[in-house]
C-alpha cells in the first residue's frame, strides 16, 4: 500500500469519477477514458480486454493519465497527472478491485442485484490495477502552473 495523499488531493480523486488514460501500442498512441477508484494507493478501472488500450497495456503496462474537470478559466485548474504501471487483476485481487470500484460505484454491486444487462457485461470485463510511479496534484490557484509532486518515482 502506498502513504496516503493528503487530504485535498485525495478528495479530488475520491470526488471526480473519470480519468483519461494514454498508452502505447504497436498502432501508436493512444488515450481512453474509463471510469476509477481510488483503492489502496492505486487507481482501479475496468475494461474490456480486447479494447485497444487494453491491448496496448497487454503489450506494455507502462502508461500516463490525467484526470481534470472542464475548466474555462485558466486560474481555476486543479486536477491529477501520474504515469505508472498497470497490472491486469485475477482471482481475489479482480475481486477486492471490484468491490472497491462497488463503493464508488454501486452499478458494479453484488451480480444478483444489478441489472441483468450490466450482468453480462461485467462477466466481459477485466479488472485492472495502476499504480502510479509518480503522481502530481495541478493547481492553478496557487499560480499558473503550480503543481506539487505527491508520488515521487
Amino acid at each position: 500500500m502506498a502513504a496516503p495523499l493528503a487530504p485535498e488531493p485525495a478528495a479530488y480523486l475520491a470526488n471526480h469519477h473519470v480519468m483519461t488514460l494514454a498508452t502505447q501500442g504497436s498502432n501508436g498512441p493512444w488515450a481512453a477514458a474509463v471510469f476509477y477508484a481510488w483503492f489502496d494507493g492505486a487507481l482501479i478501472f475496468l475494461s474490456s480486454p480486447k479494447s485497444r488500450h487494453a491491448a496496448n497495456l497487454a503489450q506494455d503496462g507502462r502508461c500516463a493519465a490525467t484526470i481534470q474537470e472542464d475548466y474555462s478559466d485558466w486560474q481555476q485548474i486543479k486536477g491529477v497527472q501520474l504515469e505508472g504501471r498497470v497490472k491486469l487483476l485475477h482471482g481475489d485481487a479482480a475481486d477486492r478491485a471490484r468491490a472497491a470500484y462497488a463503493e464508488k460505484f454501486p452499478i458494479a454491486g453484488p451480480l444478483a442485484l444489478i441489472p441483468p444487462a450490466i450482468a453480462e457485461a461485467f462477466a466481459r470485463v477485466s479488472w485492472y490495477r495502476l499504480a502510479p510511479d509518480r503522481l502530481y496534484f495541478i493547481d492553478n490557484a496557487k499560480g499558473f502552473g503550480h503543481r506539487d509532486e505527491l508520488i515521487a518515482g
